[in-house]
């Protein structure tokens, strides 16, 4: 999975839950709980899409690692890369 088809993956996943955002205008570095003006709630959900879409386990350890879009991309990659091994 290249990195621009795991960026689109956490985009659709964050459409879901915060439809009326333009992600083009999301600053990839940025909270998303912030940028996306999500609660504790949204952004679980969005954990646990990732999870099922992408079948990789997320400990709850690692939930601040994904609180950007450039950290979730990153983290994404890394689980996919180690579950590829």
């Amino acid at each position: 999975m290249t990195d621009q088809d795991i960026r689109q993956a956490i985009s659709e996943e964050l459409e879901r839950i915060a439809p009326d955002i333009d992600f083009g205008a999301v600053d990839p570095t940025s909270d998303l709980r912030e940028e996306l003006d999500i609660d504790s709630m949204d952004f679980l959900n969005f954990i646990t899409a990732l999870h099922q879409r992408l079948g990789i386990d997320i400990p709850e350890l690692d939930y601040p690692k994904l609180t950007t879009l450039d950290g979730a991309a990153a983290y994404v990659a890394k689980t996919l890369g180690e579950s590829a091994a």
